[in-house]
């Protein structure tokens, strides 16, 4: 049980260090502005202005920590904001401030994002 709660937090650690550089924030809070539908990696260059090599090396970031989801269709890739995983890291980070003092819940706090 402890092993796989370390492991667990770990896997959380390594996501929010995947946010943690501001143009991967700024990635993250434009793909929630357009889910679910996603955008195309040409919009997210153009809206927030990063040189097109950056910005696929922050995207591929957020993708193998799975903050963001990537599908191809025909010569254009969409990304997406995986909101499932994101709002598994709400609740772990909400979980133990929240269950303690019987405040909130921390489901409380995830429908907040719905």
């Amino acid at each position: 049980m402890i092993r796989e709660e370390l492991a667990r937090t770990a896997r959380f650690a390594d996501m929010l260090a995947a946010m943690g550089a501001e143009p991967r924030l700024r990635i993250i809070r434009l793909l929630l502005s357009a889910h679910p539908h996603g955008m195309v990696a040409g919009e997210i260059q153009a809206e927030l202005g990063v040189p097109p090599s950056t910005l696929s090396h922050h995207l591929e970031k957020l993708r193998n920590e799975d903050l963001v989801t990537v599908r191809r269709e025909g010569t254009y890739l969409w990304y997406r904001a995986n909101t499932e995983v994101l709002r598994d890291l709400l609740t772990f980070l909400y979980a133990e401030c929240c269950t303690r003092n019987k405040v909130i819940t921390p489901d409380e706090i995830v429908s907040l994002c719905n």
